[in-house]
């Protein structure tokens, strides 16, 4: 705790809520990390703002702008009243040099990073609209769903799938209806949903894509 308020002192900025830190398309000079409150990242997709992430205490953002000396690839607002580390590039690559387990930390974030682009890919190429939303719920559930007493608790803005997935809001709505009623998910509000059995989901998978695939639905 000491350790964070010292570089709190060194590096520190608190930060209002409705804060934009930086612009899709900005020049990058400075990483963050999030020490308290909220900051949430956006895209514009087609003309519509997309949520890609709302990042909590500890999670850091901002890095690949001042690595590849590329312009931001989207905005950062800060959602919450923040307690922030700003790191110019300078001072990060002394931070990379000279402790091992932020470096290992940075690598495991861009993996991850990395990884979830490459189920995004992966999502975008199942042909069948309503398989592709199916897919993306399984997908979340397998790879960060929190045990639950009613399933597996996933948070996600279920409402911008639509968005993300390239399908109709109208065509998200109906399936989660269905879903819902057929008791395979639960919403727990806008950002989140309950999914009560992998198995039966990924069943439910495998049967959209049979439809689709024979042309009986």
């Amino acid at each position: 705790m000491a350790n964070e308020e010292a570089l709190f002192q060194r590096f520190g900025r608190e930060i209002a809520a409705g804060t934009v830190l930086f612009k899709e398309g900005d020049p990058g000079r400075e990483m963050y990390v999030l020490q308290s409150g909220k900051v949430t990242l956006t895209k514009n997709v087609r003309d519509v703002e997309k949520v890609l992430a709302v990042l909590g205490p500890g999670e850091f953002f901002g890095e690949m702008a001042i690595i590849s000396n590329k312009p931001r690839s989207a905005t950062a607002t800060v959602s919450e009243t923040a307690r922030l580390l700003v790191i110019d590039p300078r001072t990060f690559e002394a931070m990379i040099r000279g402790n091992a387990e932020i470096a290992v930390r940075l690598i495991k974030k861009l993996s991850d990073r990395l990884a979830e682009a490459h189920t995004q890919i992966e999502r975008l190429l199942v042909a069948d609209p309503q398989s592709r939303v199916v897919h993306a719920m399984l997908q979340a559930a397998i790879s960060r769903g929190k045990k639950g007493p009613e399933g597996l608790l996933v948070e996600m803005p279920v409402r911008e799938l639509h968005v993300d997935l390239g399908v109709s809001e109208q065509l998200l709505l109906s399936l989660l209806e269905r879903m819902e009623r057929s008791g395979l998910v639960s919403q727990v509000g806008p950002e989140a949903l309950v999914v009560r059995d992998v198995d039966q989901l990924q069943e439910y998978l495998r049967f959209l894509e049979y439809k689709w695939k024979f042309g009986e639905g």
